[in-house]
């Protein structure tokens, strides 16, 4: 017995080294993150590029209650981003646990996520800017004599320490991602940069019109935005032409409530630029909501045109859901279907109130005067009619009279040539040969689209637009590689007015722009003054240096293409014959011509098709 509990207690210690040696060998591989390097990685998510930091501290001095709010810009927001406002400011001790991860004012318990009326509140944003860049924050509360100032690179503490400041908060970011080279890199360039930055601020300016907004850059002045009403703040932001296509949008339900504006019809454009959606002040991205404008829009606009609106929505927090992404623009909605109904609704309601539809106007002076009969009114005899009692249809004789009476109403009138009018079938079949013969073609159009040609399979039909399109493509091309663009100078220039999104973009093309025979001189309000312009088949350079503008900037600047191939698709886009326009025989010859003797005749610059064929089979078939 003794000898069993021996050789027992051997083999627990024989376990018991085993399970030590296998503890050292399984040793524990879950840590905790540092701060420094977690709040990197919150960084990713939270601030892409200048545009975001921009975006995170606006709306913290929006939630601080601030009625001024200035944004300061430099580089593109690389080398410095500063907002300063005169909010509620921060103790010293707020100050410092506000650039700590998920440190919010904004929320205290779980229920209050359903209840968020803030921009902010997830806590990240500060902790997450202090990582990649060099942050000073200045600010001091109403009532006390000193603030604090508190200084950060890469979430170390360096300063913190009582200070002189103007009431409110001063975030200065400078040197963003100078711990981060290979982010730094990746930014693009300053007026792509500047353009987002834009972006964002105007999104957040047109959710608050009660506040002001200024916006500088490199000390020059983009933005001045007194505190107004929603068309003030719309028309500050671009510019004062947009007021007249304006349509006021009001609709108060137990669901939601919508106001806002719409714009008229024939201000869509074909690319996306003014469309904003919100809710309860906040700026949201909604492509459901935005099918419901369209759908009030119906037969109003082309397929291919996209309205212009500002609509601010009210709802109950609880109803809806921002907490899906980070950047707090993709918002989900518990009544959904239901919303886009009133929508729909209500946009349609707005369209009809001012008139947009189409109605007869007979102007202030009847056309027709139509007699109102009165009492006293005289009505004159009634004209005697004279009939024949002895008339006898079956007698012979009278129906003979009867035709030469009615022979001799034609007596008068010359009817010679009337064969003219009756061409034989057999005819036009024996001229259609001929037709074709050598090298003369028969050519025609189709509803103002299309134009048609025989040929040996079937029917050819060419998009005359899209043909259009291709040839000054490859023509624009072809003269920017050679460097042979000729520029027309201008005899009274012209002044294109902008808004400072487009202003941006055309700065950012320049280079292009000037290749391609544009000559232009930069004034005050964000005023482009064209000195010279491309000397080939463009009759409104203004126009088209908008629509450049505008197309460049809904492409996107980070496509695959180059910029030169965008530009010059662009400019053949707009200087392109538009649809419904008439053309002769000569020109849909030279058209045709010139087509295919380009090197991709089967499609237009933006790789839309061209030319079909509907072959002799196809057509048997439906006979």
């Amino acid at each position: 017995m003794a000898d069993k509990i021996s050789n027992f207690s051997i083999f627990k210690l024989y376990l018991r080294c085993c399970f030590f040696n296998c503890e050292q060998i399984m040793a524990d591989i879950i840590k905790l993150l540092p701060d420094s390097v977690a709040n990197q990685i919150a960084a990713g998510e939270v601030i892409q590029r200048p545009a975001s930091i921009v975006k995170e501290l606006v709306e913290n001095s929006v939630d601080a209650g601030s009625s001024d709010i200035t944004v300061i810009i430099k580089d593109s927001g690389k080398t410095l981003v500063q907002v300063v406002d005169n909010g509620a400011g921060m103790s010293e001790t707020d100050a410092r646990l506000a650039f700590e991860r998920h440190a919010t004012s904004k929320i205290i318990s779980v229920h209050d996520l359903n209840a968020i009326r803030t921009n902010g509140f997830r806590g990240e944003a500060l902790a997450s800017i202090a990582a990649v860049a060099m942050v000073e924050l200045k600010t001091r509360r109403s009532g006390e004599e000193a603030g604090t100032i508190i200084r950060i690179s890469g979430s170390k503490v360096e300063t913190q320490e009582p200070c002189s400041c103007r009431e409110g908060s001063s975030f200065a970011v400078k040197n963003l991602f100078f711990n981060i080279p290979a982010r730094r890199k990746f930014l693009k360039s300053d007026n792509t940069e500047m353009r987002h930055i834009v972006g964002e601020f105007q999104k957040i300016a047109l959710a608050r019109p009660e506040i002001r907004f200024h916006l500088h850059h490199n000390n020059s002045e983009i933005y001045n935005l007194p505190a107004g009403n929603l068309r003030q703040r719309i028309t500050g932001v671009f510019g004062r032409q947009i007021n007249t296509e304006l349509i006021p949008l009001e609709t108060e339900t137990t669901l939601v409530s919508i106001r806002g504006f719409v714009c008229k019809p024939e201000s869509a454009r074909k690319t996306f630029g003014e469309q904003f959606f919100y809710v309860n002040n906040r700026f949201m991205k909604h492509p459901y909501f935005h099918r419901a404008v369209n759908e009030a829009y119906q037969r109003m606009l082309p397929p291919d045109a996209i309205p212009s609106y500002f609509i601010c929505m009210e709802t109950d927090p609880a109803s809806i859901d921002v907490n899906v992404h980070p950047s707090k623009t993709e918002i989900k909605f518990e009544n959904e279907r239901q919303i886009w109904q009133i929508l729909v609704a209500s946009v349609r309601e707005a369209l009809g109130k001012f008139n947009i539809v189409p109605s007869i106007d007979f102007g202030s002076e009847a056309l027709f005067d139509i007699p109102v009969r009165s009492a006293s009114s005289h009505i004159p005899n009634v004209p005697p009619i004279r009939i024949n009692p002895a008339f006898n249809p079956f007698d012979s004789q009278q129906q003979a009279g009867n035709r030469q009476l009615t022979d001799c109403r034609f007596e008068h009138e010359d009817v010679r040539g009337w064969e003219k009018l009756f061409t034989p079938a057999e005819k036009d079949a024996e001229r259609e040969p001929a037709a074709y013969a050598g090298t003369e073609r028969k050519m025609f159009q189709v509803k103002g689209r299309y134009i048609a040609c025989p040929v040996m399979s079937g029917i050819m039909l060419i998009d005359q637009k899209r043909a259009h399109e291709r040839v000054l493509y490859e023509k624009y091309m072809n003269s920017s590689d050679r460097g042979q663009f000729v520029s027309q100078t201008e005899m009274f220039p012209v002044t294109v007015e902008m808004n400072p999104s487009e202003l941006m973009v055309v700065k950012e093309i320049e280079p292009e722009l000037s290749v391609l025979g544009f000559r232009m001189e930069y004034a005050e309000n964000s005023t482009v003054v064209l000195t010279g312009r491309p000397a080939d088949e463009i009759t409104d350079p203004a126009e088209v240096l908008k629509r450049l503008a505008e197309e460049y900037k809904s492409s996107g600047a980070d496509a695959v293409c180059n910029t030169q191939e965008r530009i010059a698709a662009t400019m053949a886009s707009v200087s392109a014959i538009q649809y419904g326009k008439s053309r002769s025989q000569q020109e849909m010859e030279n058209l045709f011509d010139a087509l295919f003797t380009c090197r991709e005749p089967n499609y237009s610059a933006k790789g839309k098709p061209v030319i079909t064929i509907m072959k002799i089979e196809e057509i048997d078939s439906r006979f």
